[in-house]
Parts: structure tokens; sequence; C-alpha cells
């Protein structure tokens, strides 16, 4: 007996000894190995974000700000920067050494402090001391460069891998992109000579010039320079095969297009320099790029207006009359947004004019996704009742709603085919030893609007003058739905490529229907009650009536009858609405507690049971043969 306790103390000691030594060589063998178990892959990153962690040439230091004390006075912001910081970490991890991540807490009257504010991220006021509060990412490269997320916005979380990876794109690419402008609209300065005077820059136009290296490209531009990451397309009207050849060839390389055309751009001054107004309004102010964007896999019809009762705006047509709402004048809100995409995320009011709609090519092999979408009050009707349109509320006469949303943007994506299949148009000889290209080299990234007015200032923004300066202050967020869709397309398709994802917080789903199902019942109950308190007070008042003003004065045995009998049932209801209300408790309190018994003794039993049986299993497989006989 001795000798069997000594052996099994033995056994005991060396399987101990053994899962020591197993434990460290797992710590040290499948280090950086991870197990994404959550139900939106929070912690798994896009194969985009992959790529571009791959390709950092130079470390880069993060700096993670948080005000952990402040932050506990606030769960929703404890709760989101534990997430922040974690994503940091694993980013840190994936990169193999190329992120150095550096958490932290600046303290008020810190060097610390003074560092977040050097680095571009700004604290927040918070209770009644005026606390500052930092929750923000501040990047550095070898170069001196910096770049910084002020604030993580709760808001925007869907958007966390994409903030962060964009920062550290540009740390690793701290040159400008370069941004080629092919537009027939008058956007940049110039001469006017209508007005005799020089032209100010469009605002789109001169917040492009200070985010980006922006060239203007000629509409007879032959050529399209290797080193453009985005070609963008303003009002592309009558252009000659060779300038088209030119831009199929980019887009066939893998470019990235930012492109407006439009039914009727009321900016497009054809007709104008011959001074007759008739032949300005009758002159066509219509861009389609058919054959260009059909190989992209998008249809496009310049002969028709999406007019919208749902979103039409009121204009004034002469000065002194009445505001006349305008069908196809549009104000968009964030119901017409797509929410997942970084290009429509976060904006607030989109207003347009005369806009066209957009659909896929049928059978096109490419990815269309709408961004911006019509109500579904809504109906595409002839360009040519809006050419030269006095009346606005003559757009009523036979507005019929089709009941479908027309697309007004959309992001178009994925391999093409070229538009000159029978090789590059009459006049184009390509350079020695180039060969045109029929399909695509790499995936294109295109993101084409139905309409160039959303570029207007009139449309979004009021110009003040200051001291002699010009200062636009805007009034719709067509300016950042245009600088969010050059943002996302000057990155690499690596970039572009990094969607949205779902939220980490997890709702009690089942906690809420259970809660919306008695407050229902509740409610019901409620509505009774006043039912029966108006039906006895009618019946009442009918009572009095009878008898006259005197014997009103006096409870008749009726009267008190009734009375005692709606005390009886308000009594009841109420007893009822408790029960209502304790029943929602019990169901609640009934999920948890089957909840804890679950997690509390199930599952370990479910553990114990399969160990027991494995054990089993094993003692079974080892046990020497019994001789026979």
């Amino acid at each position: 007996m001795n000798t069997r306790s000594t052996l099994g103390g033995g056994t005991l000691l060396g399987l101990a000894l053994l899962f020591i030594g197993l434990t460290i060589l797992f710590n040290h063998a499948l280090r950086g190995w991870r197990l994404d178990l959550t139900q939106n892959r929070l912690y798994t990153t896009a194969v985009g974000t992959d790529r571009i962690l791959a390709s950092i040439k130079e470390p880069i230091n993060l700096y993670f700000f948080f005000s952990a004390k402040t932050a506990a006075q606030l769960p929703q912001l404890k709760t989101y920067g534990v997430r922040v910081r974690e994503f940091l970490e694993e980013l840190a991890a994936r990169s193999g050494g190329r992120l150095r991540l550096h958490v932290i807490d600046p303290q008020p009257f810190s060097e610390e402090e003074d560092r977040a504010s050097e680095l571009g991220v700004r604290g927040t006021a918070v209770g009644a001391s005026g606390t500052q509060f930092y929750f923000g990412l501040a990047g550095t490269n070898s170069t001196d460069g910096h770049g910084a997320i002020e604030f993580f916005d709760p808001n925007k979380e869907q958007f966390l891998e994409y903030d962060v990876v964009k920062l550290v794109y540009q740390l690793a690419n701290p040159k400008k992109p370069v941004v080629a402008w092919l537009s027939s609209l008058p956007m940049g300065p110039g001469f006017d000579p209508q007005t005799g005077q020089m032209r100010e820059p469009w605002v789109v136009y001169s917040e492009a010039q200070q985010l980006f290296d922006l060239r203007p490209l000629e509409p007879t531009a032959t050529r399209i320079e290797p080193d453009v990451n985005v070609l963008v397309l303003v009002h592309p009207k009558d252009l000659s095969p060779a300038t088209q050849f030119a831009i199929d060839q980019y887009a066939l390389r893998g470019g990235h297009i930012l492109a407006f055309v439009d039914p009727l751009a009321q900016s497009d001054r054809s007709g104008a320099e011959a001074g007759n107004p008739m032949a300005a309004m009758g002159a066509d102010k219509s861009s389609h790029l058919t054959a260009l964007l059909g190989a992209w896999g998008v249809q496009f019809n310049p002969t028709e207006v999406v007019a919208d009762r749902a979103h039409a705006l009121s204009v004034t047509m002469r000065q002194g009359e009445p505001p006349v709402e305008h069908l196809g004048v549009l104000g968009l809100d964030k119901g017409s947004f797509t929410a997942s995409d970084v290009i429509t995320a976060g904006l607030s009011n989109v207003n347009l004019a005369t806009a066209g709609y957009l659909e896929p090519v049928k059978d096109a092999k490419v990815h269309f996704e709408p961004l911006l979408q019509s109500s579904s009050d809504a109906q595409a009707l002839p360009a040519a009742r809006f050419r030269m349109l006095f009346d606005p509320a003559t757009l009523r006469d036979g507005f019929k709603p089709t009941g479908r949303r027309y697309t007004i943007a959309a992001r178009v994506s994925g391999n093409v085919h070229s538009a000159f299949p029978a090789g590059p148009p009459a006049g184009v000889t390509l350079p020695a030893g180039q060969s045109a290209l029929k399909e695509s080299a790499r995936p294109l990234s295109l993101v084409v609007f139905a309409d160039t007015d959303l570029l207007s200032d009139y449309l979004w923004v009021r110009e003040q003058s200051f001291f002699g300066q010009r200062i636009a202050q805007a009034w719709a967020s067509n300016g950042d739905l245009v600088q969010n869709a050059l943002d996302n397309l000057a990155g690499s398709t690596d970039l572009i490529s990094v969607r949205g994802r779902a939220s980490f917080t997890r709702p009690f789903e089942r906690v809420e229907k259970l809660r919306r199902a008695a407050d229902d019942r509740f409610r019901a109950k409620e509505q009774e009650l006043e039912q029966q308190l108006r039906e006895t007070e009618d019946k009442l008042t009918a009572l009095r009536s009878k008898g006259s003003k005197q014997a009103a004065l006096i409870i008749t045995p009726e009267q008190e009858k009734e009375i005692e009998h709606f005390q009886t049932e308000k009594l009841r209801i109420r007893k009822e609405l408790r029960a209502v209300r304790a029943g929602l408790d019990a169901d609640i309190k009934g999920l948890g507690t089957t909840l804890k018994i679950i997690n509390i003794m199930v599952v370990p039993a479910l553990f114990a049971v399969g160990a027991l049986l494995m054990a089993a299993w094993r003692r079974r497989r080892h046990r020497p043969a019994q001789p026979s006989g």
C-alpha cells in the first residue's frame, strides 16, 4: 500500500512538472498566436491593414494619450478606451516591431499634457472643474513628420481601424498625394470675361490645393502621369478619343478616379460666349462618359433628372417672389447616406441640383455600392423640363413617385475591361515598348457622382469678408463629402479596402425584448384604465344630468353604486399593472438565474464530465491485456 501511494504522488508531481514545462514551451513557441472568437471579429484586422503594416520601412512611434483617472468617471469612454488600447496593442504586435506604442496618461500641468498638445491631440473639458480629458493618438516618423487623431469619437467606433491605419499609412508615406484635376467648369482661379475681373477659385478646389499636390489637367490631355494618385474628372464633356484612351489606360493600371457627371450642370457656361441668353439656356449642359463608365460597370442616363418630393428644397427664382419648392434641388439628409462607408459616414446634409442617377451594368463583374440615394418618393423626369424652367411648381404636374430609391453617387471597385478593345484610337501612338492594356492590371477604385452642382459654392457655403479676406462658412456637408472621397482614394488600394466594422458594444437583446414586451402589456393596461375612467365619468355626468340642478348636488344611490364599482375596478386594474411589472422583473431575473446556472454549474460540469471520460478512455487504452485462461 505504501509503495502504491508513493508512486501515485510521484506521478502527480511528474505531471505537474510536465504541465509547467509545456506551458513555458507553448508561451515561447506560440508567441504572437491569437484566436478571435468575438462574433464580429473585432480583433481580426483587415487584409489591407496587414499589408500596410508589412510595407512600413522605418519605425513609427504611436503615442496613445488617455486620461485614465478622468475616464473612470465616464463609463462609456472608459470602456471604449480599453477597446482602443487593445486594438493599438494588436496592431503593434502584428507589425513586427515597426510600430512602437507608447501609452501616456497626461496629468494636469505636466510635460505629457504639453506633449499631447504639441502633437495635435486636444483635450476636452469635463466635469464642473473643467478637467482636461485626453483621448487621442499621435504618431511620428523618422523624418520628423507627425500626424494625429485629435479625439476618438465613440460615435465613429466602426471606423476605428480605418482612422488608425490611415494615420499609420500617412506617416509611412509622408509625401503629399498627387491629384490630377480635369474640369470643363471654371473651378480654378482665372479671368472672367463676363465680369471683366479675376475669378476666385471654388472653395472645394481651394481646399484640395491645400491638402494635396494638385495638378490641373487640360481637357485635351493625352497622357496621365504614373505618379498620379487620384484622377478627378469634373463634368468631362466632349473629350477627344485620345483623352478618353489615356483615362482608360490609367483606370486599367489600377487608378483611383473621382468622377462627376451631370445631366444638367447649372454652372456650365456653354453658349454664354455668344452673349445670347436664350442660346445659353438651350445649350447642351450634360456630361456622361458613356463609353468609359460602361466599361467600368456603371450605367448613366444624361437625359433624366431625379425629382424627389421628400428632399425638395425651396428656392427663390426671381427677386421679390416667395420661395417655391423645387423638386430638382435636393437637400439629402443622413437617411440618404451609406453609414457604413467612410466617405459618407458622419455627414449631416448634402445639397444637389438637377442630379441624375446611376445603375450597375447588368452582369458586370465589379462591386457597385451606393453612397447617396434619393427617397422612395422620387421619379426620374426628362432633363428638358429643367432647362428653361421659370416656375418650379410646374414640376409637380404629372409627378408620380416610382417607389424606387435612385442612386446618385456610388463606389465601384474591381477588375474591368478596356473601353477600347480594338486598341488605341486613330492618332494615338504609344511609346516604344509599351502596349495597350485590354483589362485591369490591378483593380479599379472609382467613386462617381451623378451631379456636378454639389461642388458649386452656392449650394453649401456662405462667403463673408473679414478685413478684406474671403472667408467661407459651410452650411452643408458638400465640402466634407468631396474631401472624404479624395482622402480615401488618395490612399493605397489596401487602405481603401479597410472598411467599417460592427460596434464592440453588445446590447442585452434578450433582456430588451422581454422589457419591450412587458412595456407593451403595461401600456395596454394603462390605456384600458384610462378608457374605463372616461367611461365612468361619462356615466356619472349622464346620471347627474337627469335630475334638476338641486338634485345634482345630492349623491343618488345609483351614483353611489357606480362610484363603488369604479373604485373596485380601479383597484383591480392597478393590481394587474403591478402584476405585469412584477412579471417583467421575474422574467429578467429568471433569465439571469438561468445564465448563472449555466455559467457556474452546467459548463464546469460538462468540462468535468469530458475530462473524466477522457481519463477513463486513456486508462482503458493503456490497461495491460489480461492473460487468457
